[in-house]
């Protein structure tokens, strides 16, 4: 299995595009660091706000970045980048594989299995940190694949900073293993559910990475 902590750092070394979604954030920091250093010249409060936001702005590039990934292969992938917070078995035999993705890392999801989205539903919900059990509870997207597995299930959540899941595709698109398929804005956390009969073979604390990282073993 590769290793995703080492994909991790190769993707930081390639050049990688701004994530869809990201124009909200990236766009007013970006135009007020350029503003600030274009009148540092001439005015030290200027020069003063310069820095702060020229950081800011390096900050906002460097989390929206969106790598490209040589997709693995594997019956099912790992939707996020991150590291598995916990693995639990569900009443109905299925087992759910929680991702916890820090501010650090890449927040664009992937599919995890090529199928069709067969639905895409938004739940609203608080915004306690992704970690805490009460996250439960959070705003959500709940993705549905059909799936050579069979149904599929995808949920994003927000956290404490993550205050908006930007979905790129809706019900009915095909996708392909690896697609990317939305956005969370800042921390946040990922549940893939893996049918019954199917084998975890990550490990809690084990680092993930979207389109590297296989979940499921033969």
């Amino acid at each position: 299995m590769p290793d995703s902590r080492t994909s991790a750092h190769r993707d930081s070394l390639k050049g990688a595009r701004i994530a869809r979604g990201a124009s909200p954030w990236l766009l007013p920091t970006v135009a007020t660091a350029a503003l600030s250093l274009a009148r540092s010249r001439k005015s030290r409060r200027a020069a003063a706000i310069a820095v702060p936001t020229t950081a800011l702005a390096a900050g906002m590039l460097w989390f929206f970045r969106d790598p490209e990934r040589e997709i693995a292969q594997g019956r099912v992938i790992s939707p996020a980048d991150g590291v598995v917070q916990s693995i639990m078995p569900w009443k109905d035999g299925r087992t759910r594989v929680a991702i916890f993705m820090s501010p650090l890392n890449v927040h664009v999801n992937r599919a995890p299995l090529a199928g069709t989205v067969t639905s895409v539903e938004h739940v609203p919900g608080g915004f306690v940190p992704a970690f805490n059990k009460e996250s439960e509870n959070n705003e959500r997207v709940v993705w549905h694949f059909d799936t050579e597995l069979g149904d599929i299930e995808m949920v994003q959540i927000a956290g404490a900073v993550a205050r908006r899941i930007v979905p790129y595709i809706p019900q009915g698109t095909k996708v392909e293993q690896g697609d990317r398929i939305g956005l969370i804005r800042f921390g946040s956390r990922v549940d893939i559910y893996l049918p019954e009969g199917v084998e975890v073979a990550v490990e809690v604390g084990q680092a993930t990475t979207a389109g590297v990282t296989r979940i499921d073993r033969d």
